[in-house]
């Protein structure tokens, strides 16, 4: 029986050809566009972390409720002492210092006077340390456009999108003029060593990379940082994890009647971030259930078409004796060969356009030019193990589904009339 139905699913291809592709075009969608949406809300999620949040970070209370205006006077300090103590209890993480600070920068002409002048996003980081985990953080070697990385003290790098606003070229003298962390005015002068496109709109829009040292000397800060960030060595975020590490750093450390006492924060806690992870959790689920929806609608509609065109058919069949159920049981059956059929073919178109959009992905720049999000320009797709199964969820249950609700109309059909039908 199994062969019989085989060979009239390929004869007839009413019942296979077009029912497959239907399958095929709704698995491949559901495919790339659950690959798509883990990618870009993975880079999200990758780019936050290594540019603003870290897996966890570490602040002072008020600091953190005023952190949008980068109050520098509230910033943590005795932080050699805090990062030398988290690199001894905690040396599974990668653990650093940095300093968030605002101001202009100066570009003067030939003879000293002010030849341009642009707001800064400044972000000190510890660009020369021997053993600085920033570099494998920051891909400052990858986003290299001109000249090159800080070499000794004094240097800084700056965008290239405001370099070319600015008209500086790396050798330059700049001035930045800013305020110490006592409020005072800052004024120092450094020496442009290279520019830097991240591909991230946030960050290259006008950010400057200091060294944290000649931050610290320029703003006042000694042994202060505005916060100190820690990530898993995998750079993997692990909300269990990071939530376990935050509870244990603030039992300890953190004082709630002290404003100026430590205190840690996880990924999920900054920004938002909590409704992104969750809905980067659930979007799988989504995209599944709006396809099975979709297409059990779709293949309910050709069932019934199917089922009117087969009529004589199913006639026959009942009238020599074949039972409902089993004639039932056996539309079920063709349903699903046919899903799982669709579900192949189109998992494999889809992994492979997936991993296409992967390496190359699309350029979303132009529409991004005054997001504030960390997101790269271009949005690329991601290969994930549940790539290659979740479109068998709408491909075989859809059609299942499809199947079962089309199929009710043989039950319907009354063996009196048989005779009759098939004379006419």
């Amino acid at each position: 029986m199994i062969t019989f139905v085989l060979k009239g699913l390929l004869r007839d291809r009413s019942r296979s050809f077009f029912p497959v592709l239907m399958v095929t075009a709704g698995v491949f969608l559901t495919v790339v566009l659950y690959g798509f949406m883990q990618g870009v809300l993975g880079d999200l999620v990758s780019s936050t972390a290594k540019y603003d949040t870290g897996h966890v970070k570490i602040t002072t209370r008020a600091w953190r409720e005023l952190a949008d205006q980068t109050p520098n006077d509230l910033a943590l300090m005795n932080g050699d002492a805090i990062l030398a103590q988290l690199r001894q209890q905690e040396g599974d993480m990668l653990w650093t210092g940095r300093i968030r600070f605002g101001g202009l920068l100066d570009v003067p002409d030939a003879e000293g006077e002010t030849r341009a002048q642009g707001p800064v996003a400044g972000l000190a980081l510890d660009l020369l340390g021997s053993d600085s985990p920033e570099k494998s953080i920051f891909p400052l070697e990858d986003a290299l456009v001109r000249g090159h990385l800080p070499r000794e003290k004094g240097e800084i790098l700056i965008s290239e999108a405001f370099a070319k606003g600015l008209g500086a070229t790396p050798g330059d003298r700049v001035t930045l003029i800013g305020s110490t962390m006592y409020g005072a005015m800052a004024i120092a002068n450094f020496t442009i060593a290279g520019t830097l496109s991240f591909g991230v709109v946030a960050l290259d829009r006008g950010m400057i990379l200091v060294d944290l040292r000649d931050a610290q000397a320029a703003l006042d800060m000694e042994d202060t940082v505005s916060e100190i960030v820690g990530f898993s060595r995998d750079m993997v975020y692990s909300k269990k994890k990071m939530a376990s590490l935050a509870a244990d750093f603030n039992g300890k450390f953190s004082r709630g009647e002290d404003e100026f006492s430590p205190f840690m924060v996880t990924l999920g806690q900054q920004n938002g971030l909590e409704e992104y992870l969750i809905y980067a959790d659930s979007m799988g689920l989504i995209i599944v259930g709006i396809f099975v929806a979709a297409m059990s609608i779709v293949l309910w509609n050709s069932g019934l078409m199917n089922g009117l065109r087969r009529y004589g058919e199913i006639g026959v069949r009942l009238a020599m004796g074949e039972g409902k159920g089993r004639l039932y049981r056996w539309m079920v059956f063709e349903s699903l060969i046919i899903g799982l059929a669709g579900s192949v073919a189109g998992t494999a178109l889809g992994i492979a356009v997936t991993r296409y959009l992967q390496y190359n992905g699309l350029d979303f720049g132009s529409l991004l030019s005054q997001s504030s999000l960390m997101l790269p320009n271009v949005f690329r797709a991601q290969v994930t193990p549940a790539s290659y199964v979740i479109g068998f969820f709408p491909g075989v249950f859809a059609s299942v589904l499809g199947a079962l609700f089309a199929g009710i109309g043989i039950f319907r059909r009354q063996t009196a009339q048989l005779m009759k039908e098939l004379e006419s």
